[in-house]
């Protein structure tokens, strides 16, 4: 592995959607020069107008080719595009020896090329943001919390939830209002879900169909599981030692949820991907998040870990720990926006500084970092609770 190529202080922040928020407006505060790309400088424009950011980032049209032709070695590429265009625009980084970052799982296509980026020396730092992002962070401490209080050789048992939601402060008829792009919401909900629940591994099609009630602050709501939550035992170094009984990542949703979609469950076990596109679009147009109305982030990543009877677990034979992340958006700025952008800006401050090494990253690479970003997330503003229970 190469060292990282040293960043200029150049960001290049790709895209201006609803996920874009304060974060940029930090980056402008740590970078020496920040560019917004959109779909036409007149957009772009707008869009920092609106952030309150004319004349501290510089407004771009967008194509690929564009963007190659302004990168220097050592700058920051920032995607808030769709996963699918990762791939494209990480190879044009490794080519240029540009660093990559962004709030989204790593597409495999950005996984192919983590071994060309690691020799060239380019930092590609993924999953980054709130889901996945801030929960990865939230987890990695909950596990080396209960390692000290139960010792990570002490036969035992858990039960691990993580479960986060972008849901309307004020609950409509239809329990959602769209906070990020309708059809990726609407794929989600047709990607199979793999997760332990009693300790047996399952597999559901169609993840609204495992729906159950979750209490969250003594809140009801409703959860259901997403993608593969198996990998993520690994990632976040529960011990051998402890067996899973529970293990679930999912996404969180207003109670009535269920009955309120029920017309658009209907759809989506019958519609071939035109079809969800129209369903999208129709969505989007009747439950849009509009400028009078303020979203709600609820995340929660709970832990419960119980030492078997006859294990020497010396005072403590149970542990547990809950993270609670729960923000409502205001006049300024949503709390999606605010949710998903400031993490992954902490995130390219890191990579400015030099302390990310070269290759394939997450945000929470260990419990020791993930502490760190936590104190440094909690001084941008970023508020959350812990509670802990022995």
């Amino acid at each position: 592995m190469a060292d990282a190529v040293p960043a200029t202080g150049t960001v290049h922040w790709i895209g201006a959607g609803l996920s874009t928020g304060s974060g940029l407006a930090a980056l402008c505060e740590h970078a020496d020069r920040v560019r917004l790309w959109h779909r036409t400088v007149r957009r772009a424009a707008a869009a920092l107008d609106g952030l309150g950011l004319t004349g501290r980032a510089e407004p771009r049209a967008y194509t690929l080719d564009a963007l190659a032709a302004e990168l220097s070695p050592g700058d920051v590429v920032v995607s808030m595009l769709p996963a699918p265009d990762h791939g494209p625009l990480l190879e044009v980084c490794v080519a240029a020896r540009a660093h990559f970052a962004c709030s989204s799982y790593a597409a495999d296509a950005v996984c192919a090329q983590a071994p060309a980026a690691a020799a060239a020396g380019v930092v590609v730092l993924t999953e980054a943001g709130l889901d996945p992002g801030v929960d990865h962070l939230f987890a990695h401490s909950l596990v080396a919390r209960a390692r000290r209080a139960i010792g990570e050789r002490t036969p035992a048992s858990y039960r691990l939830t993580s479960y986060c939601g972008g849901v309307p402060a004020v609950p409509d008829d239809f329990r959602y209002r769209f906070s990020w792009a309708p059809l990726g919401v609407l794929n989600a909900l047709r990607t199979p879900a793999r997760y332990l629940d009693d300790g047996v591994e399952t597999v559901v099609d169609r993840p609204w169909e495992a729906t159950r009630g979750h209490l969250v602050g003594g809140e009801r709501f409703e959860a259901y599981p997403n993608r593969d939550s198996l990998p993520f035992i690994g990632q976040y170094a529960l011990p051998p030692a402890w067996r899973p009984l529970v293990f679930v990542r999912g996404t969180l949703r207003l109670d009535g949820w269920l009955r309120a979609w029920d017309a658009v469950f209907e759809k989506l076990r019958t519609g071939d991907d035109a079809r969800i596109a129209a369903l999208a679009r129709e969505l989007a147009a009747a439950h849009p998040t509009t400028a009078a109305d303020r979203d709600r982030v609820v995340l929660s990543v709970a832990l419960e870990v119980t030492a078997d009877p006859d294990s020497r677990a010396g005072d403590v034979g149970s542990w547990s720990g809950e993270y609670l992340l729960d923000l409502e958006g205001d006049a300024d700025e949503s709390a999606m926006a605010r949710c998903v952008s400031r993490p992954l800006a902490l995130g390219v401050r890191h990579v400015l500084d030099g302390s990310l090494p070269p290759g394939l990253g997450r945000a929470a690479g260990t419990a020791e970092r993930s502490e760190r970003w936590l104190d440094e997330l909690r001084a941008d503003g970023l508020d959350f609770t812990l509670r802990v229970t022995n």
